[in-house]
């Protein structure tokens, strides 16, 4: 089938100006067509903080790019769900860092790089002894007329050769189609996929294609019409019998989408899915690692094998370490994704956390159920709140507990119904503790 599919080799670019209008938001528009689901026997995750994440943050050092390395390791628990984590390899940094993770002799995450699409660009990778690399390869009008300044014709030509000088090297191509939710589908992505499963039998070698969504263009809807409906992005590959297991999805979260989408490429017949930690890339971020290993538990089933506690860890380095300052509410790893404040939920989640919590936070990633102080905590759940905070032992009926209960108390009394803040707590604290309340932990 790969054969009968054909280059459109057009004069003037096919912006999809009805879909993409610019000055407004962009249009989704459907079909009835839709593909079927096609749910590949296994499936992964890859990582991408050491390249895209590093686009919109100043860069690790290699100590630090060695310790995070070091956590998806720790996660994958000695399976491979993590499979791959790509690096840059270009500047004196970027190679100590991925020599520090080679020293490491895991099987898991593979070091894998990242290059222009320039022959002399593959130096970095044979020096650094990689078995794939990714490569830029844009697929879009956009891309091809308006930055490359080539006809779809001259691209495709430039990175087949490119494509071609990876295998002669013995090196795994990884073509990132660029742009893939804005390019012509039938006249350009389909064509150039055909040409890298022609050139993987001549050279009897894996050529992998990763589908980026560069502008979070993608839905998820599979009655959606190209070029934005994921699910044909993907089916329309398999269709030309390229394997699941040499696709990948990369995407960003200008729309909110991209957990979403990541794991629709997975249900479509797309086996990798790209991400990076706590979602940080380039502009909107990309697909967040934690969410992914979560929601691969979801949908193949908890691992045993898999430490998903040490995400936790992870959140407390990136902390810690990086200066990520996560979202208090940010979803799993945030400081108080699972402390509940409406003053309702509060009083259910005393009586079983199950009401109000949607797993077991403690058991699966080291994270206690947390309650917000309310009319129901009592001077036992004031005690608690100030312990959890300063290092400070203080007796259920301390004068200063009953201090801070007749204030909540107030709060209630004058019809209050949401739960107490930790500034309202903190600010009151610091009232009638005065000079003996010790810093916050």
């Amino acid at each position: 089938m790969a054969e009968q599919i054909k280059l459109q080799d057009i004069e003037r670019p096919n912006l999809y100006r009805e879909t993409f209008p610019y000055s407004e938001f962009p249009r989704v528009f459907f079909e009835e067509e839709a593909p079927a689901m096609e749910v590949p026997d296994k499936v992964w995750i890859t990582d991408t903080t050491f390249r895209d994440g590093q686009q919109s943050r100043p860069p690790y050092t290699p100590e630090q790019i060695l310790r995070i390395y070091d956590f998806f390791h720790e996660i994958n628990g000695g399976t491979d769900l993590i499979r791959q984590s790509e690096f840059f390899l270009y500047s004196d940094r970027d190679r100590k860092a991925v020599e520090l993770c080679q020293e490491r002799g895991y099987d898991f995450p593979e070091i894998t790089g990242w290059i222009r699409a320039v022959a002399g660009d593959f130096k970095y990778v044979t020096q650094m002894g990689l078995k794939e690399t990714g490569i830029l390869t844009s697929a879009s009008d956009y891309h091809i007329f308006l930055k490359l300044k080539k006809t779809r014709a001259q691209a495709l030509e430039a990175y087949l050769s490119i494509v071609k000088t990876a295998l002669d090297h013995g090196i795994i191509p990884r073509c990132h189609f660029e742009d893939v939710t804005r390019a012509d589908y039938d006249g350009f992505v389909l064509p150039f996929a055909a040409e890298l499963m022609k050139l993987s039998q001549e050279y009897n070698s894996v050529v992998k294609i990763r589908l980026c969504d560069t502008l979070g263009f993608a839905v998820p809807y599979p009655n959606a019409k190209l070029p934005r409906s994921l699910p044909k992005l993907v089916a329309g590959l398999r269709k030309i019998g390229v394997p699941a297991e040499w696709i990948e999805w990369h995407g960003h979260n200008d729309f909110h989408k991209v957990e979403i989408n990541a794991a629709a490429a997975w249900m479509y017949g797309c086996c990798a899915a790209n991400c990076s930690i706590f979602g940080v890339g380039e502009r909107t971020g990309n697909p967040p690692l934690e969410a992914l290993v979560v929601e691969h538990a979801q949908l193949c089933g908890t691992n045993d094998k898999i430490n998903y506690q040490a995400i936790t860890e992870m959140a407390r380095f990136a902390n810690k370490e990086l200066k990520f300052n996560l979202p208090m509410n940010y979803p799993l790893v945030g400081k108080d994704f699972n402390v509940t404040r409406a003053g309702i939920h509060a009083d259910g989640l005393l009586k079983n956390e199950e009401i109000y919590n949607c797993f077991d936070t403690n058991k699966m990633l080291k994270r206690p159920v947390g309650v917000a102080i309310t009319d129901k905590s009592g001077a036992a759940g004031i005690k608690h709140w100030i312990e959890e905070r300063y290092e400070i032992e203080i007796p259920k009926h301390d004068p200063h507990v009953i201090a801070i209960k007749d204030k909540i108390d107030e709060e209630y009394a004058a019809d209050r119904v949401a739960a107490i803040s930790d500034d309202e707590m903190i600010a009151w604290a610091e009232e009638v503790f005065g000079e003996n309340l010790p810093a916050l932990r």
